[in-house]
């Protein structure tokens, strides 16, 4: 089915509650069942979500789609060929780029993604997805994970998740004896965390710390920043997190060889700058103000969406950290007081 764009139906709701000053609106029409997925019209059968001809028109499409709207700063030419997490990230930085730039985007380099690994999901049930690796020459020399979905025949292809993710990090996936990968319910217990979850495992691991997730730049790392910056001279910086895994911004995870699994999840999060008496906020800069509804004096607040790539392990004890590959995050919204 088409999916409709909707702030009370997946999407977090932002700032404001403006959908015309705000652009992280959602769709969803689907949600994952507790098996990890919907059968729509009573479709059971085990089926490959795309040939690998399909998923290599469906890369196409919206890498023009990507360019095209990159280059007028004008979400709409690209809106039917994201969803979820990115998406909302997409949809806020074109808004912002229009804002700043009414006349299009005077730096634009359009994207170009080569020596792509296409990884099929074969499963029952909607949604259908699956994983393009690619090298872009945006990003370094990360490669560009994208996880396409969708929940009809009938539907177009949208790219829910980008992940940036070194060369040679992601994992070897379990695929059968004609190429296809295997999709993990969300509800798994048969792992060392249930994907289903990692959403909220997360956020409370930012908020509290603990064990659940291995040390890095996304974890102890980030925690370490916050911390440092949560009280300077003048100004303290507050954090919320919040688990972000209604409709299309479901978890979405891959088994790999050694048992594991490869899981796509989003977050959901707000940082408040609060000025002490006689002092101001930090000016923010042009692309936070382009997406800032009321006056920015005494307090700030941004919302972010994130998305995120882990690595979980087999087993169910439960004693195992996850390893975060990647986490790419975007501003959303903001607002002054």
């Amino acid at each position: 089915m088409t999916r409709e764009r909707s702030l009370t139906t997946g999407r977090p709701r932002l700032l404001g509650r403006d959908r015309n000053a705000t652009v992280a609106a959602t769709l969803t029409v689907v949600a994952l069942t507790a098996s990890g997925c919907v059968v729509v019209h009573g479709e059971r059968e085990v089926l490959p979500a795309a040939t690998r001809a399909e998923a290599a028109e469906a890369l196409q499409e919206f890498t023009t789609a990507y360019n095209k709207a990159d280059a007028a700063y004008d979400g709409s030419l690209d809106a039917g060929h994201t969803t979820g997490a990115l998406g909302a990230i997409d949809a806020a930085r074109l808004k912002a780029g229009r804002v700043n730039n009414p006349g299009g985007n005077p730096r634009h380099t359009p994207l170009k993604l080569t020596d792509v690994t296409y990884t099929i999901v074969k499963k029952a049930g909607w949604p259908r997805w699956f994983v393009a690796d690619a090298k872009a020459n945006k990003g370094g020399d990360a490669r560009w994970v994208l996880v396409f979905t969708r929940d009809a025949l009938s539907d177009p292809w949208e790219a829910a998740y980008l992940t940036l993710v070194a060369p040679g990090a992601l994992p070897a996936f379990a695929k059968d004896k004609d190429g296809w990968a295997q999709a993990v319910p969300a509800d798994s217990r048969r792992l060392s965390r249930v994907p289903g979850e990692l959403s909220k495992d997360y956020t409370a691991y930012l908020r509290a710390g603990g064990t659940s997730f291995a040390n890095g730049p996304y974890t102890s790392e980030l925690r370490s920043a916050r911390a440092k910056n949560s009280i300077r001279p003048g100004l303290v910086t507050q954090y919320i997190d919040e688990p972000l895994t209604d409709g299309d911004f479901a978890p979405l995870a891959l088994r790999t060889a050694d048992g594991g699994a490869l899981v796509f999840f989003a977050t959901h999060h707000y940082v408040k700058q609060t000025a002490a008496a006689g002092t101001s906020v930090p000016a923010p800069n042009q692309n936070v103000r382009a997406l800032t509804t009321g006056e920015v004096s005494r307090a700030l607040t941004m919302e972010f969406v994130a998305n995120e790539a882990a690595v979980v392990r087999g087993g169910s004890a439960g004693g195992s950290a996850v390893s975060l590959l990647s986490r790419l995050e975007g501003l959303t919204a903001a607002k002054g007081e």
